[in-house]
């Protein structure tokens, strides 16, 4: 190693993407093995946070390991960086150790300057090439070092090809690019009174702190949060020696894939283009050619790239995303990281490597990203719609979409917001159009192929995505796109098919994804691994039969409350409201009796031998009542005659108890088993409903397993009174049946009291099920609504929080209660049972908690219930791999010893 900074390709090897990033990883494995790479070294991720820690600025000492490194290079290559007569050419890449693709800068051909491009004008004989390469590196150079816009560059180049009558830029000669180089150094001097660095080593310092730089721009921080990468890592720098795809017809550059990313297939998938170098492929600019033609274009090239593809694959034992460049009719590999595919091809891929002996079902389910499932279960269209097809673009990314269509990224993100669903439609996008792409529903591209950065960005969010369709003729500044005779105007709404390419005018109807058989595979994979179940959100029994479905193993709460809410239900809820008196509540309770029987018994039959637990009436009575302000406009603007005496009276009473049951903080206030304590006819209807939906369906021969949920429960005296209300309904309804039927009453642990005082609660509980949304709430003593829309967001962009807590659980806090309340309830009540039932329940990161705090279940809604499934299974195989680590590392001092 070079100093502490500096590490030359043939020194590292695989596992220490932690120091050289994971492109310098496999750079140094592949030179390793032998493998045709171009010679560098890797600057270290090290060095990149010793950068940032004073502030910004290149650690003592770096360049000068730097120059040693690119001294040996001279030697083993016999040129010199800088020389006019010999010149070594450089590129400087970004390289993460998480894969973060087209979030950072690369600069190529560093080294070249006014006098040793004519160098390489003698060395090759190809002044068009020399100052091609040359032109490249000064916009690269004013872009990524001195930040100046690229579409001023792109204008400049746009305008030499028009005033010369050219359409490509592989028709500009030399003479052109060299009027080019001109040009844009003259713009960068405008721009920035600086000129282009002439000196090598200088432009190599810039470079090498620009990539730095380039960790902490935009669009990487977007994609570090999305992905849920640590601002700490900080990116190696990669400098390799140049190697040009851009020489002649008998060279080319491009990408390919071990496997098609979008389906999982096993098949070489890629693109190519002749004479072109790399970010020709992935801008967009240039259309690429299919890597299957790259077998009659260079047949000897392609016969190398497929063997040297199926030895990369067989070696890291995954789908491969290679970068290679041919010069002069060699190959060089640039570059092999471990792929971005589509949900589909992720567990494809997972299963076709169990099959083939590669990996075993637990490697399988260990590698698929439990976000990954969530994405399967985004809608296709409907085989039976009929479509307005306007085109057809490359499929880049499955699954379909429907929006409104906009032309930048941030009114993508603004209509977003606004809550509206909209496509993205570009040219080609960028680095910096992350968050438009974040915010879509989809995007549609003019350019670019199935490797280009949008396609790439949107398979690895699970957005739907089409691009290369040429056919569309965009005209961002003017808001619209035009296509066989047809203008889309920004605001139209579109439908694109990311699995077949089409773009379709209007909205189209929709369908959900099914059960693959390879997602099957994989979740009774993981079904043999966790020790998790997974249960359901779920309110009425299609959700039930859905979650039942995705494998749900029963009902983990069922809110009463939105059986409630129907157009036919609600004004009888109202009615039971506004009574005066207790008998005229028991009468409209009487009538919702038997649409609560019979809502039961829909669940219970749908979960048949299944447990079904159900949570009694939760929010404050107030939510069921119209809101206050538009009651006072209606009594306002209704007439005064005689006729409407009666309703104005109504209105006033209705206003006079909206007003009675007001609260100042009603999260806080009358709700939950409060409001059971203070009404029980309300509970107990709802109780009484419960069993007498357990005697229709074990007559029927259903195997009902009920589970009542007492919610808010603060002290033990509340689920005591209501845990006594629930066995005598059971008696009454069910007299014999009551024991045999097996029905366990349990609470929701919600309130930090109950958690703290779960000693004394578990002995009147069959169950604990925790309502982390709630929880969360009163352990930070945040509302959600006002915390999410209000400051929250800043919070977790500022660091004040990781994470924002309604998603991912808050261990430290929060899950401190969780397990004291498991530990100190399974003291008083060995045979209590604990699970989550709030959104973290759904939640890869919080399923991973609850694992370790000994939880018996998770409930979710039911389109997550296979995340969940797999999340429960990695959590379990992370805790046997950690066991495992810790019990070595207990014996490596007595080994010493």
């Amino acid at each position: 190693m070079i100093g502490n900074w500096v590490m030359r390709f043939e020194e590292g090897h695989a596992g220490m993407n932690s120091i050289l990033g994971g492109k310098g990883a496999n750079l140094a494995e592949m030179t390793r093995a032998g493998l045709p790479v171009p010679p560098g070294f890797t600057i270290t991720t090290e060095a990149c946070r010793e950068y940032y820690r004073h502030g910004s600025t290149l650690p003592e000492g770096l360049m000068e390991q730097a120059y040693r490194a690119l001294a040996e290079l001279e030697r083993q290559l016999e040129k010199g960086f800088g020389d006019a007569n010999r010149p070594l050419l450089v590129s400087v890449r970004s390289g993460s150790v998480h894969s973060m693709p087209g979030m950072m800068d690369t600069i190529l051909n560093v080294g070249l300057n006014d006098d040793t491009v004519e160098g390489l004008v003698r060395a090759t004989g190809n002044p068009r090439f020399a100052y091609d390469c040359y032109r490249r590196l000064v916009q690269m150079f004013g872009n990524v070092v001195f930040g100046i816009e690229g579409i001023l560059f792109e204008r400049l180049l746009h305008e030499l090809k028009t005033a010369r009558g050219l359409e490509q830029d592989r028709d500009v000669d030399a003479d052109g690019w060299k009027t080019l180089v001109r040009q844009f150094q003259a713009l960068i001097r405008r721009q920035t009174g600086q000129d282009f660095p002439q000196a090598a080593r200088d432009q190599l310092t810039l470079a090498v702190d620009a990539v730095f730089r380039s960790w902490d721009n935009a669009r990487a921080k977007v994609y570090r949060k999305v992905h849920r990468i640590p601002d700490s890592q900080g990116t190696a720098v990669n400098v390799q020696a140049m190697v040009f795809g851009n020489r002649g017809e008998d060279c080319g550059t491009g990408v390919v894939f071990t496997r098609d990313p979008s389906t999982g297939r096993n098949v070489l998938y890629g693109e190519f283009l002749t004479n072109a170098q790399g970010e020709d492929v992935v801008a967009g600019s240039r259309t690429p050619r299919a890597i299957a033609e790259l077998e009659t274009v260079m047949p000897d090239v392609y016969a190398q790239l497929a063997a040297t593809a199926r030895k990369l694959e067989a070696h890291y034992r995954d789908m491969q995303d290679i970068e290679f460049t041919v010069e002069s009719g060699r190959l060089y590999i640039l570059q092999t990281r471990t792929g971005k595919r589509s949900a589909q091809a992720t567990l494809k891929i997972g299963v076709d490597l169990v099959a083939e002996g590669v990996l075993t079902p637990a490697e399988a389910v260990r590698r698929v990203e439990a976000g990954h499932l969530d994405q399967l279960l985004h809608p296709t269209i409907r085989s039976d719609a009929e479509l307005d097809v306007l085109a057809v673009g490359l499929p880049a990314s499955p699954g379909a979409a429907t929006g409104q269509v906009v032309f930048d990224a941030d009114t993508a993100e603004r209509w977003a917001a606004a809550g509206k669903r909209v496509i993205l439609v570009r040219a080609e996008t960028t680095p910096e159009d992350i968050h438009g792409v974040l915010a879509a529903e989809g995007v549609l591209t003019s350019r670019g192929g199935m490797t280009s950065h949008a396609a790439v960005v949107a398979r690895g969010m699970g957005k739907p995505c089409v691009c290369g369709c040429e056919a569309l003729a965009i005209d961002a500044e003017d808001g619209t796109f035009a296509v066989a005779g047809a203008v889309v105007r920004e605001g139209d709404c579109v439908t694109i098919d990311g699995a077949s390419g089409r773009v379709i005018r209007g909205e189209v109807p929709l369908q959900e994804a099914e059960m693959t058989a390879e997602l099957r595979q994989l979740l009774a994979w993981a079904d043999d691994i966790r020790t998790l179940r997974v249960v359901a959100n779920a309110d009425n029994p299609e959700d039930a039969r859905k979650a039942r479905e995705f494998g749900a193993e029963g009902i983990g709460l069922c809110r009463t409350e939105h059986m409630f809410l129907t157009p036919d239900r609600l004004p009888i809820v109202q009615a039971m409201i506004l009574a005066e008196t207790r008998e005229g509540r028991l009468e409209a309770l009487g009538r919702l009796l038997p649409m609560q029987r019979d809502d039961f018994e829909g669940l219970f039959r749908a979960m048949d031998g299944l447990p079904v637990s159900i949570r009694l009436l939760d929010p404050p009575l107030h939510e069921f009542l119209p809101n206050l302000e538009e009651l006072k406009a209606r009594l306002e603007h209704s007439p005064a005659g005689v006729g409407s005496l009666v309703e104005r009276q109504e209105l006033e009473r209705l206003i006079r108890k909206v007003k009675a049951l007001h609260e100042v903080n009603p999260m806080l206030g009358q709700r939950g088993c409060r409001l059971g304590i203070l009404y029980p006819e309300i509970y107990e209807m709802q109780v009484e409903a419960i069993f007498l939906a357990v005697q229709t369906c074990l007559a029927e021969g259903v195997k009902v397993l009920p589970e009542i949920m007492i919610p808010l429960v603060g002290h033990v005296n509340e689920l005591k009174l209501l845990r006594e209300m629930v066995d005598r309904t059971a008696v009454r309804v069910l007299h014999g049946d009551a024991l045999t039927c097996g029905y366990k009453v349990g609470t929701m642990i919600e309130v930090p009291r109950a958690a703290l005082t779960a000693a004394q609660i578990a002995p009147y509980a069959d169950f604990f099920s925790f309502g982390t949304n709630d929880l969360t709430q009163m352990t930070y003593g945040y509302s959600r609504d006002d915390a999410e829309g209000k400051f929250l967001t800043a919070y977790v962009d500022r660091e004040v929080l990781a994470h924002n807590p309604f998603q991912v659980l808050d261990r430290e806090g929060v899950g401190q209660l969780i397990e004291w309340a498991v530990e100190h309830g399974l003291k008083s009540q060995p045979a209590l049972k604990t699970g989550v039932c709030g959104e973290h329940g759904g939640d890869p990161q919080s399923i991973g908690f609850c694992h370790e705090a000994g939880l018996d279940y998770v409930s979710c809604s039911p389109y997550r219930i296979p995340l969940a499934r797999l999340a429960a299974a990695q959590a379990k195989l992370e805790a046997d791999a950690n066991a495992v680590s810790s019990a070595a590392e207990a014996l490596r001092p007595a080994v010493g010893h």
